[in-house]
């Protein structure tokens, strides 16, 4: 019986202790308490609310009928005088990467991607929808496409205004000059469908390019983006990418978007597009493992745990297939979320949804391959990659989509080629002939072409920082950290617990802590039989 009852007082210590151990680790007060990072983070954006000095509606130069989009840019200038010569230096206009006194990188240069291939220097219309000029770079900015508040397709609405007139309908021209009059007078900050009339459709249709930009961030839930989400912080794009002299913080080509991590609380100067610009360098709680990854690790890795996660985005083009007629007319097939499968003019692609990243080294900067670069055609060609690694103490873990394609290429040469597209300039869209397209886009960029071309495997990243999901979907530890289908599995320079085995470390691993639950269990008994023996001996 005396057995059985210190039996029971045993237990029920053990009980107590486990109890007491719970209650001790459980949430508290003050580690229920935002972690520091998220603090930051609201001082940072303390003001939300976006305030102007400047009715335009009360501007008398804006008080007119306008006969050409030319006509709305002199009437801007005539009060922002320093805006013109700001915005023709910027990437913006110029469509050339600002790093690169070659002017090679960029749409304006010898650029290739594996999605529309090419904007032969500017010279497919089709591509120039895009740049902010009336006509190219000839006819003057269109400051209305970044800062009218009015969703207006500039160009269309002044091509049937002109149309109208000539006709002698002045009543339909009349609404439309009212349409036009009434967007050059609402001017504010560039709001999202400003930026996403481009960068959600660009490549040639939503979600072509990016896997984290489409249109579902014009009017997201924070479930989508924390910071865009409009039931919370409601962030437009210019909160994040601030501006100086027209020059946008955020662009990556072949270097970094910043040169620094420097948080707002060392400079207040500093432009917001780095996570730690708000958040800092320890966002977590002093006693969170995650602080210790963000040395080598970055927030998006583990806070952006799938991309296209309400549109699907594309995968994989492959113009090899391009060409194809029905009844001798270009023909169009749809697949699942009524996104096309297959198009005459541009060939076969594949999209998906809820896509998990692929991850690679990044310190900010992008190595990609031109029109003037020699190509290995035996191997997929990474046109864009990350550049980085380990021992960099700039570079971080990155979350990327990778979209994939098959891609011409000049079989003599081994270059990448650009042809010509646009129907409207009697491209391939309009001829459908390989040969003629591919002189005349190689011509427009003053390259060679050998006459003999084919088709390679070719892979271009895009970083993955948009669609921020919130904390309690952020990616797991054991996602990572785990021996099958680890999210890093293709980082392997190093060793990471949990994912890798190690034969004799993994087996003295075992032994200390076999070692140390028997000389616990030994001086439990121990402790058990000498507690009898002084009750025997009382």
């Amino acid at each position: 019986m005396k057995f059985r009852a210190y039996k029971y007082i045993f237990i029920q210590s053990i009980a107590l202790c486990l109890a007491f151990v719970l209650f001790l680790s459980g949430p508290s007060a003050e580690e229920n308490e935002k972690a520091p990072g998220r603090k930051m983070a609201d001082q940072a954006t303390k003001g939300v609310k976006h305030w102007s000095t400047t009715d335009h509606s009360k501007f008398a130069v804006l008080d007119k009928e306008f006969e050409s989009g030319t006509e709305i840019t002199e009437a801007c200038l005539s009060c922002h005088t320093e805006a013109e010569e700001q915005f023709h230096k910027t990437i913006h206009w110029t469509w050339l990467s600002p790093y690169d006194d070659g002017n090679t990188l960029g749409k304006a240069g010898y650029s290739i991607n594996n999605f529309c291939v090419s904007a032969n220097k500017m010279n497919d219309k089709e591509c120039s929808h895009c740049h902010v000029g009336w006509n190219g770079k000839e006819d003057g900015i269109n400051c209305l496409l970044c800062h009218s508040q009015k969703d207006i397709k500039w160009r269309e609405e002044f091509d049937d205004y002109k149309f109208f007139l000539e006709m002698g309908d002045t009543e339909i021209a009349g609404d439309i000059q009212k349409k036009i009059q009434a967007g050059a007078k609402d001017i504010g900050l560039p709001g999202r469908k400003n930026c996403g009339n481009c960068h959600f459709y660009g490549g040639g249709g939503e979600a072509v390019k990016h896997g984290d930009l489409d249109a579902s961030l014009i009017k997201p839930k924070s479930t989508l983006d924390v910071h865009m989400g409009i039931d919370g912080q409601n962030f437009t794009c210019t909160r994040c990418h601030t501006t100086s002299f027209h020059k946008i913080a955020g662009r990556v080509y072949s270097t970094p978007a910043v040169t620094h991590r420097k948080s707002l609380v060392e400079s207040d100067l500093v432009p917001k597009i780095m996570c730690e610009s708000c958040h800092t360098a320890a966002p977590h709680k002093d006693d969170h493992k995650a602080n210790d990854h963000t040395d080598k690790v970055a927030c998006q890795s583990c806070h952006i745990p799938q991309f296209a996660r309400a549109h699907a985005t594309m995968m994989w083009w492959d113009w090899s297939t391009a060409g194809k007629l029905k009844d001798g007319k270009p023909y169009r097939e749809k697949g699942e979320w009524d996104r096309p499968t297959y198009k005459s003019i541009k060939g076969t692609f594949t999209w998906d949804k809820d896509v998990t990243p692929e991850y690679f080294w990044y310190n900010g900067s992008l190595s990609t391959v031109t029109a003037k670069d020699v190509i290995d055609p035996t191997q997929p060609v990474w046109i864009s990659r990350p550049t980085g690694n380990r021992d960099d103490g700039n570079s971080r873990i990155f979350p990327f989509k990778v979209h994939r394609g098959n891609t011409p290429y000049d079989k003599v040469n081994n270059t990448m080629l650009a042809m010509l597209e646009s129907e409207e300039v009697d491209g391939f869209w309009k001829t459908f002939d390989w040969q003629d397209s591919f002189k005349k886009g190689m011509a427009l960029i003053d390259m060679p072409y050998s006459g003999e071309y084919g088709f390679v495997k070719t892979n271009y990243v895009y970083p993955t920082t948009h669609m921020v999901a919130p904390k309690d979907t952020v990616v797991e530890c054991i996602e990572c950290h785990v021996g099958n289908n680890s999210r890093l599995a293709s980082l392997t320079e190093f060793y990471m617990p949990g994912r890798d085995n190690f034969k004799w470390l993994d087996k003295g691993g075992w032994m200390i802590i076999l070692a140390a639950l028997g000389g616990i269990t030994l001086h439990a008994i121990g402790r058990f039989f000498a507690g009898i023996t002084r009750r025997k001996e009382n």
